[in-house]
């Protein structure tokens, strides 16, 4: 029997990718689409499970090919809104956290796409530890599959977890091919969250997805913004802003601004109106503002006192700048925005 390590990821492939896999087996085109279809619509775990094709091509699948597995190492429950942080155990030892959350409007997956993450925001406990790699398709497939398997209903997913998607660019575009393609969900119900590289953002815009784009914005200022987000160093707000039109221009869907309210450092009234100015150089129609209190990490950033939110939301909404106050699940069990990180002690 071949060491699994030797066999290949099947779950990670594209149907145009596992249609030639298949072809080299000299197999007719349509077994590729039989395959897949177990694997992503019925989600198998093992090739035995197949009851359509032969006992010899099912052996063939297994001396090539493997199916991954997340196995749940915690599953913690939130007392206050149902919120449900899931831990899976990956491949050598890492481990990578995901969100379900209970809404009115629909269930949303909070799913990473990296253990840890190299972009380095303060107040982000997912980078705080470091980056230690990317996740590979399969891996944040079986997320959402093993969320299922666990008795939970997904209407949508957040590319919000842990990681940066845009920095993991080639296996988040495959990923999202197999989910549509196999799982059936449209990009439509998909939001991808990034700090904003802008090269990232200029080649999604160009495949255009039909997927939500949620960029952290977090700062009006290009100062402010490199305080808090070092990637605002590589790309600063005057070419995020631009990268941005464009994929507006190029796809028509609105963006989303996510920005992190910190008592004492970005939530005055004079960053409110900075916040108005900046916004209004985009497109009409263009823009939306999620306000999100900052979550407690390690680190010293609190969120303000209640009134000082609804007075922020309400001289944007003066302004004319469309904006809600984003509402926190999960607090309680450290799965709110912010909060996801890469090192655990699996026996607690």
């Amino acid at each position: 029997m071949n060491n699994s390590a030797d066999l290949t990821d099947i779950l990670s492939l594209s149907p145009g990718e596992l249609a030639r896999e298949i072809a080299v087996l000299s197999e007719r085109k349509f077994r590729a689409k039989q395959i897949f279809d177990w694997l992503h619509a019925k989600k198998i775990r093992d090739f035995g499970e197949i009851s359509n094709i032969s006992k010899q091509l099912r052996g063939e699948l297994r001396e090539k090919f493997c199916i991954k597995s997340l196995n749940i190492q915690k599953r913690l429950v939130s007392t206050a809104d149902n919120t449900v942080k899931y831990l899976y155990a990956l491949d050598g030892g890492d481990g990578v956290e995901t969100v379900f959350m209970s809404r009115d409007r629909g269930n949303g997956l909070c799913v990473s796409t990296q253990v840890g993450c190299r972009m380095g925001c303060v107040f982000c406990a997912s980078g705080q530890s470091g980056f230690k790699r990317d996740l590979v398709p399969s891996e944040m497939l079986l997320q959402l599959y093993e969320t299922v398997r666990d008795g939970k209903t997904v209407d949508s997913l957040v590319l919000m977890g842990m990681g940066e998607p845009l920095d993991n660019f080639g296996n988040v575009i495959r990923f999202l091919e197999i989910l549509k393609t196999g799982h059936g969900m449209g990009l439509r119900r998909v939001s991808l969250s990034t700090c904003g590289l802008v090269d990232k953002i200029d080649e999604l815009a160009r495949l255009k997805p039909g997927l939500t784009l949620s960029v952290s914005l977090h700062a009006a200022n290009d100062a402010d913004r490199s305080a808090l987000m070092p990637i605002n160093r590589r790309f600063g707000l005057d070419a995020l802003l631009n990268s941005c039109a464009g994929y507006f221009k190029a796809t028509g869907r609105r963006i989303s601004y996510e920005y992190a309210l910190i008592d004492g450092v970005n939530d005055g009234g004079e960053n409110a109106a900075e916040l108005a100015r900046l916004l209004k150089r985009l497109p009409p129609g263009s823009c939306h503002v999620n306000l999100i209190p900052v979550n407690e990490t390690a680190g010293p950033y609190k969120a303000p006192r209640p009134e000082k939110i609804r007075l922020f939301a309400g001289r944007l909404a003066k302004e004319n700048i469309n904006a809600t106050v984003r509402r926190t699940l999960g607090a309680d069990i450290n799965a709110a925005c912010g909060q996801l990180r890469r090192i655990w002690d699996f026996k607690k």
